[in-house]
């Protein structure tokens, strides 16, 4: 067992449950196949972390077939905040002591961000992945750190910044990775590095 851990969040790939704000323009299919593309780069790029373990954590139910030879779990909790400090607190339960979480929305996502927001740990208490909308994309803390996730407006243009100053006012140290964009909407598609493959897709769609 190693001393870091990264645990992904993952929404089951269901039809219609999935980037539903980008499925207002675009589609369910359309939005489902955006969600299998990142879902997938996820995957790929956290099995490739260095020095740490990792643990999955599914919205609704397990796939066996994904992230082989991985621990699996489901996700307990009412809302968004709930599950991850759940999530984060049974961790720190199994004696872990740095641990980052991340979602399953981020094109540019790499191992290489993973494990440098684990190194950032070393030295600060919290770390942060901010994203272009003014939420994150990836949290991490070296202790359980419940008022990180209670109270907070999540999917809004503040999270990040509530959060980090109530951090801070509680003397929690915390210190910020690149910014990146991630894929909620149709403006965040557009500007992300994978427009263009989907673009590609849907004219050869249209072009049948």
């Amino acid at each position: 067992m190693s001393e870091n851990l990264i645990i992904v969040f993952v929404k089951n790939i269901t039809l219609g449950k999935v980037k539903t704000r980008l499925a207002k323009t675009i589609g369910d299919n359309a939005a489902f196949d955006v969600y299998k593309y990142l879902f997938n780069i996820t995957q790929c790029e956290s099995l490739k972390a260095k020095n740490c373990d990792l643990h999955v954590y599914f919205s609704d139910a397990i796939i066996d077939s994904a992230w082989p030879n991985t621990k699996k779990f489901i996700q307990s909790g009412k809302d968004l905040g709930e599950r991850m400090m759940n999530a984060f607190e049974d961790e720190f339960t199994r004696g872990y002591k740095r641990i980052i979480g991340i979602g399953s929305d981020l094109p540019d996502l790499s191992a290489e961000i993973m494990e440098s927001a684990l190194k950032a740990l070393e030295s600060n208490d919290t770390v942060f992945g901010p994203s272009e909308d003014g939420g994150y994309y990836l949290i991490g803390m070296r202790q359980s750190t419940p008022c990180a996730f209670k109270d907070k407006p999540w999917s809004t243009s503040q999270l990040l910044k509530v959060t980090t100053k109530e951090l801070k006012k509680k003397g929690y140290s915390t210190t910020q990775l690149l910014k990146l964009n991630d894929i909620d909407d149709i403006d965040d598609l557009k500007k992300s590095s994978i427009s263009e493959v989907f673009q590609y897709l849907f004219e050869l769609k249209n072009s049948h």
